[in-house]
C-alpha cells in the first residue's frame, strides 16, 4: 500500500500532504540459511532492491517529494551516485513535476543513468566527485526555489526509518508465537554518505520507546576501503571504490551516522574492492539475491569479521541490501571474468551436444 499509506501514524503526514505513492517499503527479509551457515549465524537480507526504482531510497523519497509538493514546490533537484536520482527522476515523473539530477562525470553505474534519463529527468555531469555535485545542487536549489531531495532533506531520513519497522515485524513473525515484534542482534549496512544507518537506527529506537520491541540492534556500518572517512576519521577528497553507491568522500550526515554507532555500541569498518566483489559472488551463488556491489559490503565485512575472531556465533544479523544487482551488471560481469567465473557455453544446434555439457556438469 505504500509507505506513507502503511505508515502514516509513524510520519509527518496531514491532510494536506499529496497522495504520492508508487507502492514502495514491504520489501522481503530474506533468510540465508546457506551464507549464514558458512558464519555461524542467524543472517537475513532486507532486499531493498525490490523497491519501484530499485533501492531503498524509494522509501524516503516518496516522503520527501510528498512534502515538497505539499509545501509548493514544482521541481525537484539532487546530487547522486546514481541511486538518489533514479528514486527522484520516478517520483518526479509520477508526480508530474521537473527533476535535475547532478552526476560525478563518469562515475555512474550505466544503469542508473539509464534510469534517470528514461524517467525524464535533467541529467548534469559534473566534472568532479559527489560532494562537489552535492554543494552545487544545494546552492541551486536555494537559488532556484527547488526542493532539495538529498539525505540533507529530514524527510527523506524519516521515510527511510519505516525499513526497521518491517525488519521487526519480519522477525517477529518467525519468532516462537507471542513473542511479537523482534529487533536483530546486529544490523549490518553500508555507508556512504551515512543517512541510512542514522535513519534505521532513529526506527528501532521509536520502536523501542514505543514498546513494540525490548531491546535495538548494534549498528554495524561498513564502508569501501578507498572511500572509508568515518572508519579513518579523515575527509576522502578522491573517493574511489567498484561500489559507486558509497563512494563518497565527505558524507553530509557524518555526525548522524557517527552517533547511531556510538549509541548502540556498533562500529565502523572498511573492506576492500576484491572482498565486495567476493561477497556478491556468494550472495548470488549461495544465497540466491544479485544486488549492487555497495550492497555486499555489509556481507563482506562479516566474512572479515568471522576471519578476525569478531563475530560472535549464533547471533541474528540482518544486512540491508540496498540496490539490485541489476543496476550495475557491467561490473558483476568484470567480477566474473577477471575471477575465472562461468561464462556461456555456446554449442550447436545437436541435442548430442546439449548432452555432453549436461552430462560434464552433474
Amino acid at each position: 500500500m505504500g509507505v506513507l499509506r502503511r505508515y502514516k501514524e509513524l510520519l509527518p503526514v496531514t491532510p494536506s500532504t499529496p497522495d504520492v505513492n508508487l507502492e514502495e517499503g514491504s520489501t522481503p527479509l530474506i533468510p540465508l540459511p546457506r551464507v549464514g551457515a558458512r558464519l555461524g549465524i542467524q543472517l537475513y537480507g532486507k532486499f531493498e532492491g525490490c523497491n519501484p526504482s530499485g533501492s531503498f531510497k524509494d522509501r524516503g523519497m516518496v516522503l520527501a517529494v510528498a512534502k515538497a509538493l505539499e509545501e509548493g514546490k514544482r521541481a525537484l533537484i539532487c546530487a547522486s551516485t546514481g541511486n538518489t536520482s533514479a528514486s527522484a527522476a520516478a517520483y518526479a515523473a509520477s508526480a508530474g513535476v521537473p527533476c535535475f539530477v547532478l552526476l560525478p562525470a563518469g562515475k555512474v553505474a550505466m544503469g542508473k543513468l539509464a534510469q534517470a534519463l528514461m524517467y525524464g529527468a535533467t541529467v548534469i555531469a559534473v566534472r568532479g566527485n559527489f560532494d562537489r555535485a552535492l554543494e552545487l545542487a544545494r546552492a541551486a536549489a536555494e537559488r532556484a526555489g527547488l526542493a532539495m531531495v538529498n539525505s540533507v532533506n529530514p524527510y527523506r531520513l524519516i521515510g527511510q526509518r519505516t525499513g526497521a519497522g518491517e525488519v521487526c515485524e519480519a522477525l517477529g513473525e518467525r519468532a516462537p508465537a507471542g513473542k511479537g515484534l523482534r529487533a536483530p542482534d546486529w544490523h549490518a549496512i553500508p555507508v556512504g554518505n551515512a543517512g541510512n544507518i542514522s535513519a534505521y537506527w532513529a526506527g528501532y529506537q521509536e520502536y523501542l520507546k514505543l514498546g513494540k520491541i525490548d531491546k535495538a540492534p548494534r549498528m554495524m556500518g561498513f564502508q569501501a576501503a578507498g572511500a572509508a572517512p568515518l572508519v579513518t576519521g579523515q575527509p576522502c577528497p578522491d573517493p574511489e571504490t567498484v561500489a559507486t553507491a558509497i563512494r563518497i568522500g565527505n558524507p553530509v550526515s557524518a555526525h548522524l551516522a557517527r552517533a547511531a554507532v556510538q549509541e548502540s555500541g556498533g562500529e565502523f569498518n572498511s573492506v576492500t574492492d576484491g572482498e565486495i566483489l567476493s561477497a556478491q559472488r556468494l550472495l548470488a551463488s549461495e544465497g540466491g539475491v544479485f544486488a549492487e556491489p555497495a550492497s555486499c559490503a555489509p556481507l563482506a565485512g562479516l566474512v572479515k569479521l568471522k576471519g578476525l575472531g569478531k563475530l560472535p556465533e549464533g547471533i541474528t544479523v540482518t544486512m540491508v541490501l540496498t540496490g539490485n544487482g541489476l543496476k550495475d551488471p557491467d561490473t558483476a560481469l568484470s567480477s566474473l571474468e577477471q575471477s575465472g567465473g562461468a561464462r556461456p557455453i555456446e554449442i550447436g544446434d545437436t541435442e548430442e551436444e546439449l548432452m555432453r555439457v549436461l552430462e560434464g556438469r552433474r
